[in-house]
């Protein structure tokens, strides 16, 4: 019967370094498992190949890229207060293992399936949240000290992933129980041929990785934990609704006989709230003027598209002025203030993508609630004569 250890740690903890290598040296592990996957192992040893910052602009994915930074300099900032590496525990466990020549389990699933997964599943009111609670997080000037050794105790433990998942229940489903789950198989088969197992995870993961281990048969099957996540496609569900919509209103408009100045009007309008907007948003992001241009002149037609998106075509612009490199991913992670991290030109390409697509959207709902009475026309003349001029010319062709 194999043993195993658990040694729970902070991420940013001196005193979880220590913990490990005591582990290591009192319990003599024929394997280390460690809380990595094998893309941020790389990156731990430097042995990580460098991203294609083409790719990265042509996938779109700037949401998902902008929280894993702004996660990831979260942890950086609360290990500078403290003194200690983010992931210093987990480069502890790996020099232990090579310096013994013993094995290493990379235990953790791919980070960019979590991140795929946890955006996925989040609502809209709690990607809404995240967004927010991201933004106060980075913003705050707070000077007040963190006890990383507090945070590791059970009892607040387990009032942190009580309010997290109060916060955000689909978020925590993602982040943490699906990991407990493949953390604990991972174990599992690292058990079948070693005799001793040395584990190495957060302290959040604990529990839930102990519960799976003293019960694996409650274990889900590992492919479900892999496979991406199809959420509704609510993003191309309202663009298509809001094309039908916009269409329907603008017929309406022409069939109602306000006259065609008022037709004229909503389409100038259409262009201008979509775009001024866009641009605003995009210069807010401090965005180049000819990156706002770009927003401004496709965003009335990217909102009608539900496949395309005006944040997109500003960030081609924006690359091609900024220029970023693939240096900029590795400055982009080891940058030590928020304000350090906005003048690396990649962070601002993509955040550029990102505020140009809110400006956008704020866009749509700004046109959908203040056109009529901008236009300052009835709308029940609209609605009821255009679609009943609409029904008598659609009838006239059957005759």
């Amino acid at each position: 019967m194999s043993e195993i250890r658990i040694v729970g740690t902070a991420h940013v903890s001196q005193k979880s370094v220590e913990e490990v290598r005591e582990a290591v040296h009192e319990f003599n592990p024929d394997v280390i498992a460690v809380e990595l996957d094998p893309p941020r192992y790389a990156a731990l040893k430097k042995q990580a190949a460098t991203p294609n910052v083409s790719e990265v602009i042509e996938s779109g994915n700037f949401n998902q890229l902008l929280v894993q930074w702004i996660l990831s300099y979260l942890q950086r900032k609360v290990g500078l207060d403290v003194g200690v590496e983010p992931g210093a525990e987990m480069k502890a466990a790996i020099q232990e293992a090579e310096f013994r020549g013993i094995g290493i389990g990379l235990i953790d699933r791919d980070l960019r399936i979590t991140l795929r997964r946890f955006w996925h599943a989040l609502s809209l009111l709690e990607k809404i949240r995240m967004v927010y609670i991201l933004a106060v997080s980075v913003l705050s000037t707070s000077e007040e000290k963190i006890d990383v050794e507090e945070l590791k105790k059970q009892d607040v433990m387990e009032m942190a992933m009580a309010e997290f998942r109060k916060f955000s229940p689909n978020g925590a489903r993602a982040l943490i129980d699906e990991r407990d789950a493949y953390l604990a198989d991972q174990v599992n088969r690292l058990r079948m041929n070693n005799e001793r197992v040395l584990v190495v995870i957060g302290a959040g993961h604990v529990e839930g990785v102990k519960k799976y281990l003293d019960a694996p048969e409650t274990l889900p099957p590992i492919e479900e934990l892999v496979k991406d996540i199809k959420p509704v496609p609510w993003g191309k569900i309202f663009g298509i609704v809001v094309t039908l919509v916009f269409a329907l209103f603008i017929v309406a408009i022409a069939y109602s006989g306000v006259g065609m100045e008022v037709l004229i009007m909503a389409l100038i309008y259409w262009v201008v709230i979509h775009g001024a907007l866009t641009a605003v948003f995009t210069l807010a992001a401090k965005g180049h003027p000819l990156s706002a241009l770009t927003g401004f002149l496709v965003s009335w037609f990217t909102a009608l598209n539900p496949l395309i998106a005006a944040g997109w075509f500003a960030a081609i612009v924006e690359a091609k002025i900024r220029k970023p490199a693939p240096s900029d991913f590795k400055k982009i992670f080891e940058a030590e203030s928020f304000t350090e991290m906005w003048k690396i030109p990649l962070f601002r390409v993509v955040i550029v993508a990102a505020m140009a697509n809110v400006g956008s959207t704020i866009g749509t709902i700004a046109y959908i609630f203040f056109i009529i009475p901008i236009l300052h026309v009835d709308p029940a003349v609209i609605v009821t004569q255009g679609f009943g001029n609409m029904w008598v010319a659609f009838t006239s062709l059957f005759r």
